[in-house]
Order: structure tokens, then sequence, then C-alpha cells
């Protein structure tokens, strides 16, 4: 009994876990701590972050959704994206059956033909109604298995955005948001590479501040070394009010440098580019990856290729932000 006093103790003391276990039937205090207990009712409490079950009590220091439940989500969003791929590929597997019994069938009538002479003449149309079935099994395996790919493909696309959506930034001194938080907010342009390199494209992206604000970009810098870039600013009267925007341009901070490496490399191997290459990645209102690329950002053709968030325009071409990759 000292025993499971201690562990409803452990319980309840741990900082990781809501307090879901109800103890009952004590008689007793030590320290202010029940123990003798008659019954431990464990109740398990619904998150929408699950985290690993042991003995019917949860507790998790892990404050990211699960690879199972990232992976739900990403499928989900693949059948929204695609809706009649599930469709087409239920299609492709019934016209493959349906090929693959002709065959069957057409093997049968030929063996039988063939150890009945008098049925020779039979022998070439069982041929060519064999050789439809094999044609149509051959098409219609190849559509399945490369719509397969492509699901596939998407699947695990749709995946690493929602881990890249899980990744957390600095907005202000008080406030920690995840990327996901922006979405149908900002556009953000994603930059990884060394202090010099994000420094650099923070001056190339000067003149193009005022337009860039209108549309909505928000621009997350992230110095692969672990430093911190520097920003300089003219403190003038007549650049206070354009120093306002690039300051609003460029205050979104990452946090937790080792999970947004973990990602980069990924990406960066998927895409065949070398480690060390600096790198920016553009994203769609929605947050889907809308292109990247080696080195400085192209900010002229953003600003020539995105609609203004607010205006006449605002609303209707919201999504209007090109392709996805």
């Amino acid at each position: 009994m000292a025993a499971l006093a201690r562990l409803c103790t452990l319980i309840i003391d741990c900082p990781n876990c809501s307090p879901t276990v109800k103890c009952l039937g004590f008689s007793r205090r030590i320290n202010g701590l029940p123990y003798n207990f008659l019954a431990v009712t464990a109740v398990n409490s619904i998150r929408r972050r699950k985290s690993r079950e042991f003995s019917g009590i949860i507790c998790s220091a892990s404050n990211g959704p699960s690879s199972s439940e990232t992976s739900s989500t990403a499928k989900i969003r693949s059948e929204v994206l695609s809706p009649f791929r599930s469709v087409r590929m239920f299609f492709y597997l019934a016209f493959v059956a349906s090929g693959s019994l002709g065959g069957l069938i057409a093997v049968t009538q030929l063996i039988g033909t063939l150890a009945n002479s008098s049925r020779a003449a039979e022998v070439p149309e069982i041929l060519k109604g064999l050789g439809i079935d094999l044609a149509a099994v051959s098409v219609f395996a190849f559509l399945y298995y490369r719509e397969n790919n492509a699901k596939n493909a998407q699947v695990a696309k749709l995946t690493r955005e929602e881990s890249l959506s899980n990744l957390k930034l600095r907005v202000d001194e008080k406030r920690i948001l995840p990327l996901s938080a922006f979405r149908g907010i900002a556009r953000l342009v994603i930059l990884a590479g060394p202090p010099p390199f994000i420094e650099e494209s923070f001056k190339l992206s000067e003149p193009f501040t005022e337009r860039l604000v209108e549309r909505g970009v928000l621009v997350v810098p992230f110095a692969t070394d672990g430093s911190s870039p520097s920003f300089e600013f003219e403190e003038t009267e007549e650049k206070k009010e354009i120093n306002a925007k690039r300051k609003r341009l460029w205050q979104l901070a990452p946090l937790y440098a080792a999970e947004w490496t973990k990602w980069l490399d990924e990406q960066k191997k998927l895409a065949k580019v070398p480690p060390e290459s600096p790198v920016y990645l553009s994203l769609r209102m929605d947050g889907r990856v809308r292109g990247s690329g080696v080195g400085y950002p192209p900010w002229n053709a953003f600003v020539a290729q995105l609609p203004p968030v607010k205006g006449i325009w605002s609303g209707l071409l919201d999504g209007m932000d090109g392709r996805v990759l």
C-alpha cells in the first residue's frame, strides 16, 4: 500500500500531467499526503495532442503532436486536395481484377482448345482476347502504380509542411506562436544561412519594404551557425516610417534552433542541396510551400507576383499565390 501511495503522489506532483488521478477511501495523512487507499482510479483526459500511454496513466513532456497525428492530418489534406484520386484508384483496381479474371478464363479456354485439334480454328480468337486482357491489366496496373506514387509523394510533402507548421516563432517578448498561426494572415519567407547572408538579404529588401508589407510578407531569418544577425536602421526623421515597416517585416525570430535545423536539413537532403548552402523558402498564405531556392530571395519577383492583402484585391486573390511545389 505504501508503494501505491508513493506512485499516486508522484503522479499528482508530476508537472507534465494533469491531475487525473483520484484517490478514494483514505483514513489518515502523513505530511499532508493520503495513504491506505482502498481504490485508485485513473481518469485519462482526451487531448488534442496525444502522448504515450503506460498502464492507463498518461504522462508526457512533449508539446508537439505525435507522428501518427501528423500523418492522419496530412492524409485528410491530401484527400481534400485530390478528392477524386480514391475513386480513380478504385476503378483501376476493378479493371485490373476484371482483366485478370478475363485472362484466366482465356488461358483455360486456350488449354482446352490446344488439347482438341478440332477446335484449332478458335486459337487466334482466344489469343486475341488474351492479349487484350493482358494489355488492359498492364495499363491499369501502371495507372494505379503512378496514382499511388503521386498520393504517397503528396502525403509526404504535406507531412513535411505539417512539421514545418509546428515550429515555433517569437513575435515579441510576450508572444510565441507556431508557424501555423500565420495561415490566412501572412505570407512567410524563411531565410536560412549564415548571418552575412541574412544581413545582405535585409539590405536587398529595403527598396521593396512597403510593397512587401502590403502583400502580407513576413520574413523569418534563421542563422544556421547559432548566432544572431545584426540589422541596422538609419534612425532619422525621414526614415522613421519606413523603419517601422522594416521592423515589422523582420520582426519574427525562430525558436528551438535544433528543430528548425533538423527540418531544414531534411529539406536540403530531399532537394539535393549542399547542407552549407544558404536557402530561402516562400510560403503561400495557406501555409503551403510556394517556392524555394538557393541564394538570396527574389524580392522583386515577390512584389510582382503576389497580390496585396488590402483594398479591392483583398479576399478575391488571397489564394492566388502561385502554384505549390
